[in-house]
């Protein structure tokens, strides 16, 4: 493995930037994790995939990243090269039917507020909700019962070494916070089908669902959303809380006061800090209950 010859080759060559050793704590909304080797960030396909073509021939191990919202970075940082979706994958365009369709890297806000604007319902559920568009698609984001899975009418992914291919929204298995799309695959763009509603109750809609989160989520301050999937017919918050563990603390990370499914930097946390209280609440929950919570945080650079 060659970081530093696949940084050579890419550097100044692609439509992108490339940088050596950034610091993920930059790029995560925890504000915490070490840096990358290789930090690649894509204006265009083509950029894309040369970058995939050159990391395969250097055997150097890649993920893609939004804005990591959802994403735990170890303190040592991460060997490999982080790929983010920018430029060209940001457009979105609305088709004559109610139909969008916007670029993996289209900040999932942005696209909410577009929709607003033109008038269009189906995406408030994702209000509120950070990171971008191919991260929400890939994970199904929001809400326990409303997932935007249920509006994609297509979407086309990369298929690393094979090149491009095209599901239908159909051909997808929607699942809460989970979908049947490979993980090797690489969301580039998706299709909506919305539904036309004054915007003045689109607003309201969208008003009352962030006066809900305010309420209840500790929005304030540096996290990476939900730290654990919600078992069936149950709350992995009120499950952590009724253990005693809300606003426990480890290093300058703490079990939310607000909210127990959710695990803050106070201020100075490390990912250690953060693990710690995520084996905790697990253990406790499991010891308790005989619940096994599923985390749905995605870790980066802990190794196997």
């Amino acid at each position: 493995m060659s970081v530093f010859n696949a940084y050579m080759t890419l550097s100044g060559a692609i439509d992108a930037d490339v940088l050596r050793d950034e610091r993920l704590s930059r790029r995560t909304t925890y504000r915490i994790g070490g840096p990358a080797a290789l930090f690649v960030a894509c204006h265009s396909y083509a950029a894309l995939a040369r970058t995939i073509s050159v990391l395969a021939a250097e055997r150097v191990e890649w993920v893609i990243v939004g804005k990591g919202s959802n994403l735990l970075v170890s303190d040592a940082g991460y060997e490999g090269c982080v790929i983010v979706l920018d430029g060209e994958f940001s457009r979105i365009s609305f088709g004559d039917d109610g139909s969008v369709t916007a670029g993996a890297g289209t900040i999932l806000s942005r696209l909410v507020n577009e929709a607003l604007k033109a008038g269009l319902s189906g995406l408030e559920p994702c209000v509120g909700i950070p990171g971008t568009f191919g991260g929400a698609v890939s994970m199904n984001a929001g809400t326990r019962d409303e997932w935007i899975g249920r509006r994609v009418r297509d979407l086309v992914v990369l298929r690393p070494g094979e090149g491009l291919h095209r599901y239908g929204g159909a051909d997808v298995t929607w699942g809460y916070r989970a979908t049947s799309i490979p993980t090797s695959e690489i969301v580039l763009e998706a299709t909506l089908d919305l539904e036309p509603r004054p915007s003045a109750e689109i607003s309201a809609d969208m008003e009352a669902r962030l006066r809900r989160r305010r309420e209840v989520q500790p929005l304030g301050a540096p996290s990476c959303g939900s730290v654990f999937r919600n078992p069936p017919g149950r709350s992995a918050g009120i499950l952590i809380e009724s253990c005693g563990l809300k606003g426990a603390t480890h290093g300058g990370a703490q079990i939310s006061p607000e909210h127990a499914n959710f695990i803050v930097n106070r201020g100075g946390a490390t990912a250690a800090d953060v693990i710690a209280l995520i084996s905790r609440a697990h253990d406790a929950v499991r010891e308790r209950y005989g619940i096994d919570l599923a985390c749905e945080v995605k870790l980066l650079g802990f190794g196997a």
